[in-house]
């Protein structure tokens, strides 16, 4: 799209595409008069179903039955055709439809709200369902002083020690000698944030044909691949074997005494994130996908301009995708002394002997049971009567338990006061209350964990009318549109579900909808999520608390793991399975697994929910024996179970006494 008009227009062209489809499954069909019925009646200008699919498929417009079905359904639905004798989906068999063209109408395809049939209508995935009810928990806000607090960002802590592993990690995602690209800087699409967002918007618009710039200020990959969702697990999986070997006797292995090797441990983690970080390199979202990438700061310069290391660069549409960073709160003396963030945590080459952890949300809790198993004294600091505020009460005082029986020292209720310490490598101490008492006590380390604050600063939102603030980020409507229309938003700085995969599917809906005119929406994602505790806490769709708000009747379900087979096998008997349904039948509102694999199991829940099975349903799923999914399917028979009234129970009885005669 060299043209400038051609450039910046958002005239429909997707009605052009839909048109070149539409003529190339007429001419792969037989458009002729038929006759039904009796006595026999003549319909004029029509097509059969089933011939249809198999033209579909045979011409290559569709890959299978399936494909041509969902086709023809999208088709249908846009007014290309209709059913000659009466209102159904499009079908594979041998029914009557008639193209509208041939009706005499001529009207240019609209959707249901009169509006141009888009071409991303046929990109959209499956098992998006616009118009449903919203399954996404209202999980607390954002903190309400977070406007307050300031930023411990990625690119401000560097990456440490300089061995071989974080050399080739560097490598790949800040390469030193790399050169910006040359040549017209003319873009479909420009991507400042090169996190899971950026990343994921780039790659797929590239793959759709689109020009794509990715503007990244420090390290591609972002927070997931550098400080959070990789070495975090890589941290947590040593600190399970940790444990295990501890309890190794239980099962009558007999281990000897126990220690860690925490610099090895540390090794194994930088090892591991520099060999998954080609994935995210520079190098292959440049020589692969096609796409041009800078490093450096990218900032809005005027409507369609973005300016980075002193080029100007000109797009169509923009995503911004900057994240978010360690949120640190105004505590007296706290910006003076040492102290670590995610942003420098996986630094470390030596154990804290004693760490102390302000705040109890998943990161806080991670990192504390882990530093617990691998021999530091770890005392955690909550504003609140409990950890994990997102989670449902029950599953987060399992895992609480769970931690203090590792050893973890819990001061809930408390509020902090004042820290003292100024000197790295020397002690902090944190001046807390509890119930109006005073205390102070000393670590020598102290770890904030009290959220994340959106990247906002410094882009030149302004500039270009991006309406936003320093708590909730960048307000984006139901398409990831902001107050700019050319300008869209995804992941942590858009979006109070602060997860790697949501950034993901955010990514999705703008590449659609920025691209192809698309009408995707965010409320109709379905979000589960995991704390990578032990045991790990897994969620999808709505709490107790959601329901009850939204005056929904519901009855839960709930399966403990006590007398769960593999769980007693395992000797993780503490777990269970909640799953909540609309009273009166089995459709699935919301569930919480407690679990050691809790977050691969809620998957199975997911696609149900997904798919329109309900929980009777899930009782009819074989699951191999024994495992912890089993529950899932024991679940299910308790719903089955319950649906056996007095009454029915009554007659089943006496149906089986005359049995017995």
């Amino acid at each position: 799209m060299s043209d400038e008009t051609d450039f910046n227009s958002s005239d429909a062209f997707d009605q052009h595409d839909l048109d070149e489809l539409t003529e190339n499954i007429r001419a792969a069909l037989e458009v002729k008069d038929r006759d039904h019925g009796f006595p026999k009646q003549t319909y004029p200008m029509c097509f059969v179903g089933n011939e249809a699919v198999d033209a579909m498929v045979a011409e290559g417009i569709a890959t299978d039955a399936a494909d041509a079905v969902r086709i023809g359904n999208v088709l249908l639905n846009a007014g290309v055709f209709s059913h000659v004798l009466k209102e159904h989906s499009f079908k594979n068999e041998k029914l009557f439809y008639r193209f509208a063209s041939d009706a005499g109408h001529g009207e240019p395809a609209k959707d249901a709200e009169g509006e141009p049939v888009s071409w991303a209508d046929f990109l959209s995935p499956l098992g998006f369902q616009s118009g449903k009810t919203s399954l996404q928990a209202d999980i607390p806000d954002r903190d309400a002083d977070l406007a307050n607090f300031s930023q411990d960002e990625l690119g401000a802590c560097g990456v440490a020690p300089l061995d071989e592993h974080n050399v080739k990690l560097l490598d790949n995602v800040h390469p030193k000698e790399w050169i910006d690209p040359k040549g017209d800087n003319k873009y479909n699409l420009v991507v400042i944030g090169a996190g899971a967002g950026g990343l994921v918007t780039a790659a797929g618009a590239a793959g759709v044909g689109a020009r794509v710039a990715l503007i990244e200020s420090h390290l591609l990959g972002g927070d997931c691949l550098n400080v959070g969702c990789v070495p975090s697990k890589a941290l947590i999986s040593s600190a399970k074997v940790a444990a295990m070997a501890r309890r190794a006797s239980e099962f009558g292995v007999n281990t000897g005494e126990v220690s860690v090797d925490f610099p090895a441990v540390m090794e194994r983690l930088r090892r591991l994130r520099a060999s998954i970080s080609p994935v995210d390199s520079a190098k292959r979202f440049s020589e692969e996908l096609g796409i041009d990438v800078f490093i450096g700061r990218g900032q809005f310069t005027g409507a369609n301009t973005v300016e980075v290391n002193g080029k100007t660069l000109t797009f169509a549409k923009a995503v911004i995708a900057t994240g978010g960073s360690a949120a640190i709160p105004p505590i007296e003396g706290l910006s003076e002394a040492p102290y670590l963030t995610n942003a420098n945590v996986f630094n470390l080459t030596e154990l804290p002997k004693r760490l102390g952890v302000i705040g109890a949300g998943p990161i806080g809790m991670e990192l504390a049971q882990s530093f617990q198993r691998f021999g530091s004294e770890v005392t955690v600091f909550s504003r609140r009567d409990g950890i994990l505020p997102k989670e449902d009460p029950e599953a987060a005082k399992i895992v609480e338990e769970s931690m203090r029986r590792d050893g973890v020292n819990f001061l809930l209720n408390s509020s902090y006061k004042k820290v003292v310490g100024t000197k790295e490598g020397e002690p902090v101490s944190v001046i807390y209350e509890i119930d109006g008492q005073e205390s102070t006590i000393e670590f020598d380390a102290l770890l904030i964990a009290t959220g994340r604050k959106p990247n906002v600063s410094g882009f030149g939102l302004d500039v270009v009318g991006v309406e936003h603030d320093q708590r909730m980020g960048i307000k984006v409507d139901d398409n990831l549109r902001s107050s700019n229309p050319n300008i869209f938003a995804v992941g942590d700085v858009a979006s109070k579900y602060q997860f790697t995969h949501m950034a993901d599917f955010m990514a999705r809906i703008v590449i659609r909808n920025a691209l192809f005119f698309g009408k995707d929406k965010v409320s109709d994602l379905l979000i589960p999520w995991a704390t990578y505790t032990e045991p790990e806490v897994a969620h999808v769709g709505l709490y107790e608390k959601d329901l009850e708000e939204r005056k929904v009747e519901y009855t839960t379900f709930k399966k403990s793991f006590e007398h769960l087979d593999r769980a007693i096998l395992e000797g993780e008997t503490e777990g269970f399975i909640k799953i909540h349904v609309k009273k009166g039948s089995d459709e699935i509102l919301g569930a919480t697994i407690v679990a050691a694999n809790a977050g691969d199991m809620i998957s199975e829940i997911s696609v149900a929910i997904r798919s329109g099975m309900g929980l009777g349903g899930l009782a009819g799923v074989i699951h191999p024996y024994p495992t912890i999914a089993e529950s899932i399917r024991q679940t299910g028979d308790l719903y089955n179970k319950g649906r056996l009234t007095p009454t029915v129970k009554k007659i089943f009885n006496r149906l089986t006494a005359l049995q017995r005669r």
